[in-house]
């Protein structure tokens, strides 16, 4: 693992959001103590916030976003992250930050990207044929951009446009977990169905039996139950690690499913037609 401990010190005065969300102000700490922590909590409680000022705090690589520094979506966890402090067991330059929501501009990047090298080498193959230039020379002016898409290629196949949101996310992080990295995810289970979610946490523990380390935030059950991980709630004053059994998500979701009749019945008039 590489990332120890947060604390915060946050100064009294300290008005406006994010200071003003309840559990960051009683946040005091957070040790890691497993390779994979999972950050859990309603709407509203900060878990998303913390995990981004931890990535603004680590220097993180962000995936479909612009630079951390200058994001002004992050304005707030970047004045969270000044007021928080880590302590490291070793600095790792592999792994990134992602949120799902900046996933798909991630692949519109890439089609972009591919599409311009295509027209570039298109156009070069027919001036020099104009030109009557030796194969040799077309060769050599269109070399570089032929290796770009044959790495596109191999890293992504037909590319992650032509599959669906959910298995371009999920063939992503297979091709993108490097061995030894710090991977920071808000909710990436939201373009993944349940059966690709545990797809998923199998990508996780390959990636943790190579010395990786995973700070998640999350709503999904499934990835909650991610085996002997460290759980840290933000519904509670301050936050705390908690067990899986503990979590309302996870009591909610199971008593749904026992009896979703119970908790539809008043809001969902039947359809007796």
């Amino acid at each position: 693992m590489f990332l120890n401990l947060i604390k915060t010190n946050l100064p009294a005065k300290a008005a406006g959001w994010p200071f003003s969300i309840p559990t960051l102000r009683s946040l005091e700490q957070i040790e890691f103590n497993h390779p994979v922590t999972l950050l859990v909590g309603e709407n509203g409680t900060g878990k998303s916030t913390l995990l981004e000022a931890i990535a603004v705090l680590s220097d993180a690589v962000a995936i479909g976003s612009s630079d951390l520094r200058y994001d002004n979506s992050l304005s707030g966890s970047r004045e969270l992250a000044r007021y928080l402090k880590a302590t490291w067991r070793t600095r790792s330059f592999n792994g990134f930050f992602l949120r799902a929501e900046d996933f798909l501009g991630y692949c519109r990047r890439l089609h972009e990207m591919r599409a311009e090298l295509e027209h570039d080498l298109k156009g070069i193959e027919l001036s020099y044929r104009e030109q009557k230039r030796s194969e040799y020379a077309t060769m050599l002016a269109t070399g570089t951009m032929k290796g770009q898409l044959a790495a596109l290629d191999k890293r992504y196949g037909d590319g992650l446009d032509h599959r669906s949101h959910g298995e371009s996310f999920l063939h992503f992080f297979g091709q993108s977990l490097a061995p030894g990295g710090l991977y920071l995810l808000d909710e990436p289970e939201t373009p993944l169905s349940p059966q690709n979610q545990i797809a998923f946490i199998a990508l996780i523990a390959e990636a943790v039996q190579q010395g990786s380390q995973f700070i998640i935030a999350t709503h999904s059950p499934i990835l909650l139950s991610y085996p002997g991980a460290q759980i840290i709630s933000l519904d509670h004053l301050p936050p705390r690690q908690v067990d899986y059994q503990e979590l309302d998500h996870v009591t909610l979701t199971r008593n749904f499913l026992n009896n979703p009749e119970a908790f539809l019945r008043h809001l969902v008039k039947p359809d007796n037609s």
